[in-house]
């Protein structure tokens, strides 16, 4: 069996495994990285040997981790070890993947949904419920870009509403304030000047990916759409994308029991500064913090930097996302919407959920 892991911004980590009476035989550890000295692959490759097959992923980048500093230790190898482009973490992705508890992108089909324009907490709720349904086995993998005609906030789930938001702003521009199931923080979105997606993979993505890992793992295909459009970006943070100009981009995450993943970013197309300054309390304090009193120092939209139309740059992004990955165009059925209207009664438009930290 054979499992492969490319590190994000490192490189490709390929392992070919047997496994024989529960236990991992004849392994051999490859790839396009930096090893040194040559004597420490073999090393790799020993520690591996005769570790049962349902090893987690943590135990097996401590075996690697353990097996190396015991060479180095013993002078069976000279050191010190130097593993560039990858780690005893990615080495334990590649095994995972080859035994199959792991997927890659390869293994999937996602479908693409691009609905048009529905209310902010509808968007909130097709969130939960096609995540759900991935868990369930009722829908596979999907990507969907998001389109509203309202202004709104999505604050994440564990933030303080009062904390976020000002309520004087809120009605004063007529915004609606919707608190979605992922955490992260607030989203200020005018029809228009964000582009927004949700990605629901099945967890065996990002088995043996820390939440740290799994960002950068999920949101690569990113990095190539904006390339494709002008914009050389990096990630900045734990879940944040930027450019030399300034931060572009979001995200955040939540997972379910089930086995799904929901995954989604929102990047700032054309921010109007001042009414989100109005609306959001915490945007006020992070830019005193920075001892700016403009946002344009922080939030630096995509239109100024593609001068493309904000459809054009979701159709660049759909087209690479497709380049890269198997995917078909898909929609939403009659009852996944219901199910979603119901979960806006219920909660999402419901105060006790909106208000649940006050």
């Amino acid at each position: 069996m054979r499992g492969e892991y490319k590190v994000p911004g490192g490189k490709l980590v390929a392992v070919d495994v047997d496994a024989v009476g529960g236990v991992l035989r004849n392994v051999r550890v490859s790839g396009d990285f930096f090893l040194e000295p040559d004597e420490a692959l073999d090393v790799i490759d020993r520690a591996l040997t005769g570790l049962p097959d349902g090893t987690s992923t943590r135990d097996i980048a401590s075996t690697v981790d353990e097996a190396l500093r015991a060479a180095v230790a013993g002078g069976s190898i000279s050191g010190p070890v130097a593993m560039v482009g990858f780690d005893a973490w990615a080495v334990a992705v590649a095994v995972r993947r080859a035994l199959g508890y792991a997927t890659t992108w390869e293994d999937h089909t996602f479908e693409v949904l691009r609905p048009g324009p529905l209310r902010p907490a509808t968007l909130a709720a097709l969130d939960q419920v096609l995540t759900e349904e991935l868990a369930e086995g009722l829908r596979g993998p999907t990507l969907r870009f998001w389109e509203w005609n309202e202004r709104a906030v999505f604050i994440g789930s564990f933030q303080s509403l009062k904390n976020e938001v000002d309520p004087v702003g809120v009605a004063k521009h007529g915004v609606t304030v919707v608190r979605r199931i992922s955490g992260g923080g607030a989203m200020f979105m005018e029809a228009g000047n964000c582009v927004t997606f949700s990605l629901v993979v099945p967890a065996s993505l990002v088995d043996g990916l820390t939440f740290e890992q799994s960002y950068a793992f999920l949101d690569d295909w990113v990095l190539g759409a904006l390339k494709d459009v002008g914009v050389e970006a990096y990630f900045s943070g734990m879940n944040d994308i930027a450019s030399p100009a300034g931060k572009l981009a979001g995200s955040a995450q939540k997972r379910l029991a089930g086995g799904a993943v929901l995954h989604h970013m929102t990047m700032a197309y054309d921010i109007d500064n001042d009414k989100m300054l109005e609306v959001l309390r915490i945007g006020r304090e992070k830019l005193s913090d920075k001892g700016t009193r403009s946002a344009n120092k922080r939030v630096d939209p995509l239109r100024s930097q593609t001068g493309l139309a904000r459809e054009a740059i979701i159709d660049a992004f759909e087209k690479h996302f497709r380049s890269r990955y198997a995917a078909v165009d898909s929609g939403l059925r009659p009852e996944e919407l219901e199910r979603a209207e119901d979960l806006v009664r219920t909660k999402f438009a419901n105060p006790d959920w909106i208000e649940r930290i006050p």
